[in-house]
């Protein structure tokens, strides 16, 4: 395997110590003949990664994250004689779940940004923690298996879980968000993808190619920075630090001839 060949066409640094360390893994898992597994990657990381392995023909990998609609994800790169049965046993091996319970008197208080920041201000490693479920009751963190412990006794040092139960549970206990939708309209001059940011972001066209630009934009989990791209009922939209969006149907124009579109946004 030609390390240097296959990254040639990655201009970007971190992107090659990304696609590095899947390359390294794979290598691993062939000579030892078991599975390797990566940190965390976010959405961006996800989509390169994928791209990466189709266009290496290499099938032997599963991005995974806890759960079927799971943003954040690690790949689990195993060997060509494992079969999805032998896989799937392991993913419990690799990932636990440290929930988080909170006291009656902090009940509905923290948000998905409190819980995250509590981690980022103990020092934690976020490539080490996967997404992070939110309830009433408080929350739900996926990370990996080496990494629980330390999460499990760091949380409580800070104020706010102080008086929160902390605990260590098996992927097959993990309380899965339930998903929650609106229905809104927009209207915009085209199908382009940078008409659709802007109006869902709440921002002006150029604010909206930046967006685009940051790489920020994602289209049915595959990144898109190409501001033209023409958007299809059914695509999913997810907008890093926006929100998703699923297109639902195009209800007609105005009489300026503005397109009418039904989205359903998750909240």
């Amino acid at each position: 395997m030609n390390k240097q060949e296959l990254l040639k066409d990655y201009k970007k640094q971190e992107d090659k110590i990304c696609l590095g360390q899947i390359l390294d893994k794979i290598e691993i898992s062939k000579k030892n003949g078991k599975i390797e597994y990566t940190d965390f990657l976010d959405m961006y990381q996800v989509s390169l990664v994928q791209n990466f392995l189709r266009k290496m023909q290499f099938s032997n990998c599963i991005l995974f994250g806890g759960y079927e609609d799971a943003e954040r994800k690690i790949a689990v790169i195993y060997p060509e004689d494992y079969t999805d049965s032998m896989i799937q046993k392991n993913y419990d091996k690799i990932l636990k779940v440290v929930r988080v319970q909170l006291s009656e008197e902090e009940r509905g208080k923290y948000s998905h940004r409190n819980y995250l920041g509590g981690i980022v201000k103990l020092g934690l490693k976020r490539e080490k923690i996967g997404d992070i479920l939110v309830s009433e009751e408080g929350a739900d963190i996926i990370t990996v298996e080496e990494f629980s412990n330390i999460l499990k006794e760091q949380l409580p040092s800070l104020t706010r879980f102080e008086n929160s139960k902390v605990e260590i549970l098996s992927l097959n206990q993990l309380k899965k968000k339930e998903i929650k939708v609106e229905e809104i309209k927009i209207i915009v001059p085209s199908l382009r993808l940078d008409n659709f940011v802007s109006d869902l972001a709440r921002t002006s066209r150029s604010k909206a190619a930046q967006i685009i630009n940051q790489e920020r934009v994602f289209i049915n989990g595959q990144n898109e920075t190409k501001l033209s791209k023409q958007v299809k009922v059914n695509d999913i939209i997810t907008i890093r630090g926006k929100g998703r969006f699923v297109i639902k149907e195009f209800c007609g124009t105005t009489r300026s001839g503005r397109i009418v579109i039904l989205i359903e946004k998750y909240v």
